[in-house]
């Protein structure tokens, strides 16, 4: 039995394990990734120089508005993150902790993910320009379409895509202006029939939208309350689940009709 003396000195030498313990948990990799907002990029513009949205066998129209698509940057698959990393990104807005095998296939190395990421931003613009095709009643054997935009991966440009060729075609009416002079962002992935699905990293990308001047975002109605958590001011989201009503949404907007678009 420890006498009353020797008590707190036998208590200091035990805490010494628990201390290296939380010392080496600290150090310790841990599986997360360390988000933030990323860059956006306007469909209807250029992207190093080159069109984004480039279209043969039918008539195309200026806008003057800008549809811009937003993007979230992580850690890499291979980047050891911390308890630091993850104690300072938990209480800062514009960060998020992310679990990394819902950001990167599993054990899959920087070069693979890259690869991997670029294949679905590759089937993402293919899906896009059908869904618009479609929606606008434009034959694909006829008109053309090609996406250009670089260093970016992954499937969460799709609506925008689709929507970037709405604007561009004439489409006898059933494109029109859908922007104005207003940056419209968004977010979402886009099937063949124009559904929209989610993506993940929401309340990020508003916050990147807001950075270069968007003052509407779309967003997959399933993700309404991610986005709405760290809402930028001034920043109105619109709830959308297929193109066809993101298409309306825009245009009612633009009208002014105001009863006819959807909020979360």
């Amino acid at each position: 039995m420890l006498s009353s003396l020797s008590r707190p000195k036998a208590l200091a030498v035990c805490a010494l394990p628990v201390v290296a313990l939380f010392a080496v948990v600290g150090l310790a990799p841990l599986p997360y990734a360390i988000a933030q907002p990323g860059t956006t990029a306007d469909v209807l513009g250029k992207d190093k120089g080159r069109e984004v949205i480039t279209i043969t066998g039918a008539p195309v129209r200026p806008s003057e508005g800008q549809l811009r698509m937003t993007t979230i940057v992580a850690t890499g698959p291979s980047t050891d993150v911390d308890l630091g990393d993850v104690a300072d990104a938990w209480f800062r807005t514009d960060r998020a902790v992310l679990p990394r095998d819902s950001v990167y296939p599993p054990g899959k190395s920087d070069a693979e993910v890259e690869k991997h990421n670029l294949g679905q931003m590759k089937e993402s613009q293919d899906a896009a320009t059908l869904a618009a095709l479609d929606y606008l009643d434009e034959d694909p054997e006829k008109v053309k379409v090609n996406l250009h935009l670089a260093d970016i991966g992954g499937p969460s440009a799709g609506l925008l895509f689709s929507l970037g060729i709405v604007e561009k075609l004439d489409g006898d009416g059933a494109g029109g202006d859908l922007t104005g002079d207003r940056i419209v962002a968004g977010t979402g992935t886009i099937d063949a029939d124009g559904t929209v699905g989610a993506v993940g990293g929401v309340s990020l990308k508003t916050q990147a939208a807001a950075r270069d001047g968007a003052t509407v975002f779309l967003v997959p109605k399933a993700e309404c309350s991610d986005a709405q958590a760290e809402l930028p001011k001034g920043m109105r989201l619109i709830p959308v689940t297929a193109l066809s009503d993101a298409v309306a949404s825009l245009k009612a907007l633009e009208q002014g009709q105001e009863s006819k678009v959807p909020a979360c």
